[in-house]
């Protein structure tokens, strides 16, 4: 939505208050986010009513009309097919961009498509005019969404009425962006997608793989980090890519959701904790430094204490360095929304609590195991006025994990080695190395 409205010669302000119009990107996948989301688009047309305020992204995707119809006071709202969309809504009533700048030529029609060529070709055009998209990254680091939608139909899963079914990208396309991002100094690519492991299937079969080598031709120092892989789809090939080339880092993010074969079931899962377990042993045997990340759904349909139990069994055993605990969310349109025996809210947030209590000394043994150990950072930003600077080292996703705080000042988005001198919570404190 950025780089649509800056071709078309708008600039993006910093402040709410210096802008003419509002963008609040929603999010529409469980209640919590559509709650957010609503409440922050309101607030903002409270506070500057005389503003444009368009309310786009999932949550209209999926409930454009009733939105409309329930929040007349918002001036547009946009669903997330066609971001550059955007552009029509904000000139709309405006007599068009900024009088100094002009819009670029439209392009020529395409040829008549399928709607699922004209999603693979939408997200491979994303990556054209590089040089104009503004990365909300850190410094140094960068998302390359490499697929979009989802064919995995979990049956609590709003991805798929939001997001659509599974449209990769073309390998070259990725490539094409890869290339871009490393020549504007970017260190670290992080790819995305809702599962990486479902990536290429709807072109022919899993691509994941031939991405990874792609990357793997190329000559540049980076890190290349692996977000959202369905471990039910995982790919056991890119463990040997992973270790020969120190490049892909040993970072897992593998949402198992659930141990007990029943809850598993319903979820529409492949219901045995035992096999996720060897999956586990798997990758720690190859790659033994290897950090994962999971996250656990609580409270599904039908969750009794013995399914909980069954859960706590796993936590303990897999060890996981990281994990997130999240209460069910009943969806309409999903399967699961019609089953019955509910788990009561506070019973379910009850568990969640359990589980987030019994992860702090599996991710502090974890940490403490860095200690005294000298390890390569990604330096994000610096502690104002402070001699302090903060990183991530490989075990760190952006955003989602515990940091890394180094008693210097240090160029943000620059390597630096640093050794890791104590843990302070999810956190770990350095100090930097010549």
């Amino acid at each position: 939505m950025i780089a649509a409205l800056q071709r078309e010669g708008w600039t993006l302000a910093e402040t709410p208050e210096a802008a003419e119009v509002l963008i609040v990107n929603t999010c529409g996948f469980i209640s919590a986010a559509k709650t957010e989301s609503i409440e922050t688009t309101l607030s903002l047309k409270a506070r500057f009513p005389d503003k444009k305020v368009i309310m786009a992204g999932c949550l209209t995707e999926r409930y454009s009309a009733e939105l409309a119809r329930q929040m007349p006071e918002i001036d547009a709202f946009l669903g997330n097919k066609d971001p550059s969309a955007i552009v029509s809504l904000v000139q709309a009533g405006r007599g068009g961009p900024p009088a100094a700048l002009q819009p670029t030529a439209p392009q020529p029609a395409a040829r008549s498509k399928t709607p699922a060529d004209h999603r693979t070709d939408r997200l491979d055009h994303e990556t054209h005019r590089l040089e104009r998209r503004r990365l909300l990254s850190f410094p140094g680091s960068a998302y390359v969404k490499v697929a979009e939608g989802c064919a995995n139909r979990c049956t609590y899963c709003a991805i798929p009425l939001i997001r659509g079914d599974l449209a990769s990208r073309s390998i070259p396309s990725i490539m094409e962006e890869i290339r871009g991002l490393l020549e504007r100094g970017v260190k670290e690519l992080v790819f995305i997608a809702q599962d990486l492991g479902s990536f290429g299937t709807d072109r022919g079969g899993p691509q994941l793989t031939d991405l990874l080598r792609e990357t793997a031709s190329l000559p540049d120092q980076l890190w290349v980090r692996l977000l959202y892989i369905h471990p039910d789809r995982f790919p056991r090939e890119i463990l040997d890519i992973m270790a020969s080339d120190q490049r892909f880092l040993p970072y897992f993010d593998l949402p198992f959701q659930h141990a007990a074969p029943e809850i598993l079931r319903g979820m529409g899962r492949r219901p045995d904790s035992s096999v996720n377990l060897g999956l586990l042993e798997e990758i720690r045997a190859r790659l033994p430094q290897a950090v994962i990340r999971s996250t656990f759904l609580i409270g599904f349909p039908g969750e009794t204490d013995r399914d909980f139990e069954l859960l706590l069994d796993f936590q303990e055993k897999a060890r996981f360095t990281w994990l997130g605990a999240f209460p069910y969310s009943r969806e309409e349109g999903t399967r699961a929304y019609a089953l019955k025996n509910q788990v009561a809210r506070k019973t379910a947030e009850a568990r969640v609590h359990e589980i987030q209590q019994r992860q702090v000394p599996i991710t502090a043994a974890a940490l403490d195991a860095q200690v005294g150990k000298t390890l390569r950072l990604l330096i994000e930003e610096n502690v104002e006025g402070e001699e302090m600077s903060i990183g991530r080292a490989f075990l760190h996703a952006p955003e989602v994990d515990g940091l890394v705080v180094v008693r210097k000042s240090l160029p943000p988005g620059q390597w630096a080695q640093a050794r890791i001198t104590r843990r302070n919570g999810v956190d770990l404190e350095a100090e930097a190395l010549p």
